[in-house]
Formats: C-alpha cells, sequence, structure tokens
C-alpha cells in the first residue's frame, strides 16, 4: 500500500524557524536586496559554505577519533598567499568576527576561495565558478550569518524543509516563479510513476530540483530498506538522480536543494538540452519527471540533429517530448507535463508525435490539469502525459483523467481551499464528496493505479475512462484532447409549451385591458 510522503514541503518546520527565515528575507529586502531569487542565491552560498566547515569538522573528528591522517582536507593548512590563515575561511571562525572583519574575510577571502574550488573541478565547488557576494551590507552579512547559525540543521528533514520554505517565497514573491512547479502536483506525478530502487531518474529542465527531490524524499518514506542495501544506497547518492539545466543560478540552488535533502553526490550539470547532442546518455535513463518550457521556439541550426531526427520542428515542448524519448531506456517511462496544444495541434509535427506514441510506444495516460495550476506566472492549459518507451508500441486503451480541482483557488491567488491535513494525494481520511470538489489528487491516484482494473469500464461521462488505441488512431491525427472522447451530461430540461406560453400572454393581457377600462370609467 502506498504511503503518502511523510509531510508536505515546510510542515515539520517550527514557528521559531520560520520566523528566524522571514527574519533573514525581511533583512535582505531593507538592505537592498530586493529580488527574492538574488536572496536565495545569497543564502545558498552563505549555506555551502556553513557545510564546507561541517564537512571539515567531520573529517577532523574521524582522524582524530581513528588516528590517522585526514583524508579529505577542505580547507587547507597554513596561511593563504595573503598570509591569511585558512582556519579564518571556516563558518564556525569567521561567525564569531566582527561585521566589518566577517565582510572582509568573506568577500575578500571565503568567496575568491569558492572560485577556486570551482574552477579546479572539485565536486563541492562545481557550480562555484563565478560565485560573488551580492551585498556589501556589513551589517546584513553579520544579521545572516548569526540566524542561519542559529537555526538547527542536524536534521535532515529539517534541512530540507528549510530551503523549501525559502524556495517557496520565491513563487510567493511572484518573481521568477515559473522555476517552481507546484509540490502538489511533483508530489503526484512522483506517486504515480512510483520510483523504484533501482531506477536511474533524469529532469531535463531540472530548475530547482523539485522532482529529484520528491522521487528522492518518495524512496525513504516507502522504499526505507533500500538504504540497508550497499550497492543501492551508493547508487542512490551518486548514480540516481541526475538533472539539467542551463541557468547557473538554478543549478546552483538545486545542487544545493538536493544536498541538503540528504542526497551526496546528484548529477546536476550544466547543459542546453536541446542544443546538444545525446549520444553519451541516450537510453540511460529509467524514468523521466519534467515541466519543461513552454511555447519557445528554437531555430533548426541550433537545435540538436538527433532531435530534429525524431520529429523536425522548432516548438520547444515537442522537442522536449522527443528528448524524452532519446533520453530513456527501452521499458523506461516517464511523467511529463505538456501544454494543451501538444495534444490536438494540427501541424504536422504534432501529429508525427502523437503517432510516434501511440504506435511505436505505449502511450498510458493523459491526465488534463486545471487551467490554473500555473498561475500567477502562467494561465497557459496543460496535461500531464504518462508513457514507456518501448519502439515496438504497445498502447492498448488510453486513461483520461479530467482533473477539476487541486486543493487550491485557480486564480492568481492560489489560496489553499481545505486545511492541510485534506490536501495533497493522501489526506488523513478519506475525502467527502464536497471535499473531492477541492481537492482532485486523491482520486486521480487511486484511479490510476487501478486503471487496470475496472477503469476501462467507465462511461465517457466519468471523470475517468478509457479510450481504445484503435479510437484514437481512427481520428487521423491522433488527437489526444479530452474532450474529444468525453461525453458531457445534459440535465433533462422541462419547457412550457409554446401554446400554452401565448395562452398565458392573451390572459395577462386581457387582464390589463380589463384594469385600464375600470380606471378610466372611475376617471371619467
Amino acid at each position: 500500500m502506498l504511503t503518502e510522503f511523510k509531510k508536505a514541503r515546510g510542515e515539520m518546520l517550527t514557528g521559531e524557524v520560520r520566523n528566524q527565515v522571514d527574519q533573514i528575507w525581511n533583512a535582505f529586502w531593507s538592505g537592498g536586496v530586493s529580488n527574492p531569487l538574488s536572496v536565495i542565491e545569497q543564502i545558498t552560498y552563505l549555506l555551502f559554505i556553513k557545510r564546507l566547515d561541517d564537512l571539515h569538522t567531520l573529517e577532523e573528528s574521524k582522524a582524530a577519533t581513528l588516528n590517522i591522517p585526514m583524508e579529505r582536507r577542505i580547507f587547507p593548512e597554513g596561511n593563504d598567499d595573503q598570509g591569511r590563515p585558512y582556519a579564518d575561511l571556516r563558518w564556525s571562525r569567521f561567525k564569531n568576527f566582527e561585521a566589518r572583519a566577517m565582510m572582509d574575510v568573506v568577500a575578500e577571502r571565503v568567496f575568491p576561495f569558492l572560485r577556486q574550488m570551482g574552477e579546479e573541478g572539485s565536486s563541492y565547488g562545481q557550480h562555484m565558478k563565478d560565485a560573488r557576494l551580492g551585498f556589501s551590507n556589513a551589517a546584513l552579512l553579520a544579521k545572516t550569518v548569526d540566524m542561519l547559525d542559529k537555526i538547527p540543521m542536524e536534521d535532515r528533514d529539517t534541512k530540507g524543509d528549510l530551503y523549501e520554505y525559502m524556495l517557496g517565497k520565491i513563487a510567493s514573491a511572484g518573481t521568477n516563479g515559473q522555476f517552481r512547479t507546484p509540490r502538489h502536483l511533483i508530489r503526484l506525478m512522483v506517486e504515480m510513476m512510483r520510483p523504484t530502487p533501482e531506477d536511474v531518474i533524469c529532469d531535463p529542465a531540472v530548475g530547482t530540483c523539485g522532482f529529484l527531490v520528491a522521487a528522492g524524499e518518495y524512496l525513504r518514506d516507502n522504499r526505507p530498506e533500500l538504504f540497508r542495501d550497499e550497492r543501492l544506497r551508493k547508487h542512490f547518492h551518486s548514480g540516481m538522480f541526475h538533472g539539467f539545466d542551463f541557468d547557473p543560478t538554478m543549478l546552483r540552488i538545486g545542487s544545493m536543494n538536493m544536498t541538503l535533502h540528504g542526497v551526496d553526490s546528484p548529477d546536476i550539470s550544466y547543459r542546453d538540452s536541446l542544443a546538444q547532442e545525446h549520444d553519451a546518455d541516450a537510453g540511460r535513463y529509467s524514468l523521466i519527471l519534467a515541466n519543461p518550457p513552454f511555447a519557445g521556439s528554437l531555430d533548426y541550426e541550433v537545435t540538436a540533429k538527433d532531435l530534429q531526427q525524431i520529429v523536425k520542428t522548432k516548438k520547444t515542448e515537442l522537442l522536449f517530448l522527443a528528448l524524452f524519448l532519446r533520453l530513456l531506456k527501452t521499458g523506461g517511462r516517464a511523467a511529463v507535463v505538456v501544454p494543451d496544444g501538444v495534444l490536438f495541434g494540427s501541424s504536422k509535427a504534432h501529429q508525427e508525435l502523437r503517432k510516434l506514441l501511440v504506435e511505436k510506444h505505449k502511450l498510458e495516460g493523459v491526465l488534463k490539469l486545471p487551467s490554473g495550476v500555473f498561475r500567477p506566472y502562467a494561465g497557459v492549459s496543460t496535461a500531464v502525459l504518462l508513457f514507456t518507451k518501448t519502439g515496438v508500441g504497445g498502447t492498448d486503451h488510453v486513461w483520461f483523467y479530467d482533473m477539476q480541482a487541486d486543493g487550491y483557488s485557480l486564480d492568481d491567488k492560489r489560496n489553499a481551499l481545505l486545511p492541510d491535513d485534506r490536501q495533497g494525494t493522501a489526506p488523513q481520511t478519506p475525502l467527502s464528496e464536497d471535499e473531492h470538489a477541492k481537492n482532485n489528487l486523491p482520486d486521480a491516484l487511486g484511479r490510476w493505479l487501478r486503471r487496470d482494473e475496472g477503469e476501462r469500464d467507465n462511461p465517457r461521462t466519468a471523470q475517468s475512462f478509457c479510450v481504445a488505441k484503435d479510437e484514437i488512431a481512427a481520428t487521423g491525427t491522433y488527437d489526444l484532447s479530452l474532450n474529444r472522447y468525453k461525453v458531457v451530461e445534459h440535465e433533462e430540461q422541462t419547457h412550457t409549451k409554446p401554446t400554452d406560453i401565448v395562452a398565458e400572454l392573451r390572459k395577462v393581457e386581457t387582464e390589463i385591458s380589463e384594469g385600464l377600462a375600470t380606471l378610466e370609467a372611475m376617471l371619467g
């Protein structure tokens, strides 16, 4: 039996910790750092610096306990080329400095040290090549270091929740929110795919690593036995998770998100997924989870040739689907968000790609999402495609689900419509009919998992139903829009006969005439 993730991100944070994070955020804003993405980037740098010191301290303790030399020394012994002790670069040391001295050592010593680590290709510093302290207010730095130092960071759940809470502020601030897919939708997609300890998971448009983090949390909660197996544990930490992006800021933030959620060495790397050839990792991944950017258009000259061989198009949403098929191994599965146009677009490329999914691979499901789920950043209508790469067909029936509510208002405010314990895919107790009308996620997940046990018998008027492959092919365009197949029930309306209406009007007209005649007689 599947279990819900033990918590939604941020639930475990105490009010005190939330208040401390809010204070840090407000301190940045009052200190002149107003772009929320810049705030989270600067906090990421500081958390990274703190983590380096924690790792170094751990190595020191290990060496002292076993009476052996340190295996992995992050901070060198002695002084740097300007005579400053390398020990001053450690969080545990400079956190006690006076504000001005702290600013000097962090800006002039620590950040160049981070950039050097990045240039040398250190696994710790691979995304730190252009790291810069983004503010010049010494008091703000001292205040931020002091508040971060007070937040309990020993527990993985607390660290992960802390970072997710801060990432949520990017979205709530209304800037760069396109980088964040709603977490409850991510968890739904992850639970529909049910990752396994053997999976090799990829998100080619990784952003803040939301899908990869959720997949890792799912495995921790549902398959804890993997951590008792040395091979599977090593795979989880260094072979399972892969994410690509061409925004260095996103790579830094995503890497830190994975680190704070307890994944030691994920592959979060720079790549323009649509422009670079994929020979090195074609057929490498067993699971793809993604919400790639929509509505873009690329010139043929800058698009990877191996993708153009799958589908000749400039549309990024179609190129990403081609990319997923290229990256998946045979038998690999995918849950990916697409704009509605992919489902019914009339261009040759649209039709060819739909035909490819239906005829050459196994298209299993189309989950129609409410049109407001990505507000306030985008109002585009979307769906989730669920498929398996086979290369030899396999589509039998395609499962359709018409999601009408996700637990939040579908306007720009996206306010919660239900309490926290009634949200998500597995509320504490089954939802009532009224609650289901506000949160379809548990129903969608349950029906998907039972799609071979009765869903095919559902009438086309139901919220979910199955359509045979032959019927989809018979459209000629391989149309995958839910409305093409859904039957809308209309309540029977009883209308008055026209003759009765005319008779009623004549009766009213006679009464008015008689009333006027009486009034004239009285006045005369």
